[in-house]
C-alpha cells in the first residue's frame, strides 16, 4: 500500500491516504453501497491508462493511439456480456447516475412520464427525485412500499394504468426484498412502457446467482461497479442489440466526453474476478451474513423494516427508541461501525435526520466475516443504542468491534 512517489511529491495527501487506510482497517464497514476492491482492481486503476484520451467506442475512436485501450475496453465489454448474459454492454459510464441519465436521454423526451420508487421509500435520486435531473425534466409518478417494507405490485400496476408512463424504473438503493422483474415487465407491457432495471446494489448478487436477473425482462439494465460487484467506482449500461446504437450515442456524446480508460481497466479486472467460481460463494455469503445480522438485531429487540432481509441490505427502524438515524449513525461511528442514516416508510423525520439507519454486508463479507461474526456485530449495535451516552460501555463496545477488525485484516499482504 506504500506510495513512494506520492510521498515524495505530496506528503500531505499521502499521509491523509494512510490515515484513511487506518480508518478502514479499524472500522466495521456496514454502508451497503461500499465494498473493498482487490489490490488488482486498485492497481489497474492507478496505471498509465489515465494518460489516454479515447472518445468513441473501441476501434472507432476520435483519437489516435488507442490500440491497447481498445483491447482492454473490449475485454471489459465481453466480460459483462458473459457475466450477465446480455447482448450489448457499455462500460464507459463514469457513474451509475450517468448510466441512468443516458437511458433517459435515449428513451424519453423532455416532460415524458416516468415511474420510479420514491427516494424516501428506498428509491434513488435518479429515479425521479425533484432535486435531480430525473425529477426536474420529466413528469414523475412515484411508487413506494407498504408498512412491511414491500412493493405493492398491484398498486404499481394501478398507478401505471392511470398515468401511462413512457418508462418504469425498478431497482432501489434501499430495498431488502427480492425484486419481481417478471411482474414489473408484465406491468410495463400492459401500458406500453419501457422497463429500466437499476441493479446498482444487487449486481453482485445477480452475478452470483442469489438474486433473480432482470435479463429478458428489462429493456435497459444499469449498474454501478463498486457495490456488490466489488470493483472500481463507475457504471455500466446493458441492453439488447435493438437499443445498442442509441444507448451508446446517448452516453457519448450525449452526457459524457472521454471515458476513463484506467477505471475501465479496473472494471475489467473486477468482472474477471466476478466470473470465478468463488464469487458465487462470496455472493451467497453476503446474503447469509445479512440474514444473520438482521436476526441478531431482532433478537436484541431492534426493529428491522420488513422484519428481515432477502438480500444484502436492511434498515433499522428507530421510531420506538425515540432516537434518530442521524444520532445513531454518529453513535455507531464512535464504537467503530460505519453506517448511514436513512428514512423508513412514512418517516416522521426529515431526510436530513431520519428515523432509520441503513446497513449492509458486502464489505464485511469481502473482509471474511461469517454468520457468527454478524451476530456479534448485531449485539454491538443493539448495545450501543441501549447504553447511548455511557462512555465506559461505549469504550467496551469499541474494543469488541476492534477485535473483529483485527481478526479480519483489510488487506492480508
Amino acid at each position: 500500500m506504500e506510495k513512494i512517489y506520492l510521498q515524495k511529491t505530496d506528503a500531505e495527501v499521502a499521509d491523509l491516504i494512510k490515515e484513511e487506510l487506518k480508518r478502514q482497517e479499524n472500522t466495521i464497514e456496514l454502508i451497503a453501497s461500499e465494498n473493498i476492491a482487490s489490490k488488482a482492481v486498485m492497481e489497474a486503476a492507478g496505471t498509465v491508462l489515465t494518460n489516454k484520451y479515447a472518445e468513441g467506442k473501441p476501434y472507432k475512436r476520435f483519437y489516435n493511439g488507442c490500440e491497447f485501450v481498445d483491447k482492454i475496453e473490449a475485454l471489459a465489454v465481453e466480460r459483462v456480456k458473459k457475466l450477465f448474459g446480455v447482448e450489448h454492454a457499455n462500460v464507459q459510464p463514469h457513474s451509475g447516475a450517468q448510466a441512468n441519465m443516458a437511458v433517459f436521454l435515449y428513451a424519453l423526451k423532455h416532460g415524458d412520464t416516468v415511474m420510479g420508487m420514491d427516494l424516501s421509500n428506498g428509491g434513488h435520486l435518479t429515479h425521479g427525485s425533484p432535486v435531480n435531473f430525473s425529477g426536474l425534466y420529466f413528469n414523475v409518478v412515484s411508487y413506494g412500499v407498504n408498512e412491511e417494507g414491500e412493493i405493492d405490485y398491484d398498486e404499481v400496476e394501478r398507478l401505471a394504468v392511470e398515468n401511462k408512463p413512457k418508462m418504469i424504473i425498478c431497482g432501489a438503493s434501499n430495498y431488502s426484498k427480492i425484486i419481481d422483474f417478471k411482474r414489473f415487465k408484465e406491468i410495463a407491457d400492459k401500458v406500453g412502457a419501457y422497463l429500466m432495471a437499476d441493479i446498482a446494489h444487487i449486481a453482485g448478487l445477480v452475478a452470483g446467482g442469489v438474486h433473480p436477473s432482470p435479463v429478458g425482462y428489462a429493456d435497459f439494465i444499469t449498474t454501478t461497479t463498486h457495490k456488490s460487484l466489488r470493483g472500481p467506482r463507475g457504471g455500466i449500461i446493458m441492453c439488447s442489440n435493438e437499443h445498442a446504437a442509441g444507448i451508446d450515442k446517448a452516453l457519448f456524446p450525449g452526457v459524457q466526453g472521454g471515458p476513463l480508460e484506467h477505471i475501465i481497466a479496473a472494471k475489467a479486472v473486477a468482472l474477471k474476478e466476478a466470473l470465478q467460481p468463488e464469487f458465487k460463494t462470496y455472493a451467497e455469503q453476503i446474503v447469509k451474513n445479512a440474514k444473520a445480522l438482521a436476526q441478531s438485531l431482532m433478537d436484541e429487540n431492534i426493529d428491522i423494516v420488513g422484519n428481515g432481509t432477502e438480500n444484502h441490505v436492511m434498515t433499522i427502524d428507530l421510531r420506538k427508541t425515540g432516537k434518530t438515524g442521524k444520532d445513531v449513525a454518529n453513535l455507531l461511528e464512535k464504537v467503530g461501525i460505519t453506517a448511514n442514516k436513512n428514512t423508513v416508510p412514512n418517516d416522521p423525520q426529515s431526510p436530513f435526520v431520519t428515523s432509520g439507519v441503513r446497513i449492509g454486508t458486502p464489505a464485511v463479507t469481502t473482509r471474511g466475516f461469517k454468520e457468527d461474526d454478524m451476530v456479534e456485530v448485531g449485539k454491538i449495535i443493539a448495545s450501543a443504542i441501549t447504553v447511548w451516552d455511557n462512555e465506559t460501555a461505549l469504550k467496551n463496545l469499541r474494543e469488541r468491534a476492534q477485535k473483529l477488525c483485527d481478526k479480519y485484516p483489510l488487506y492480508k499482504d
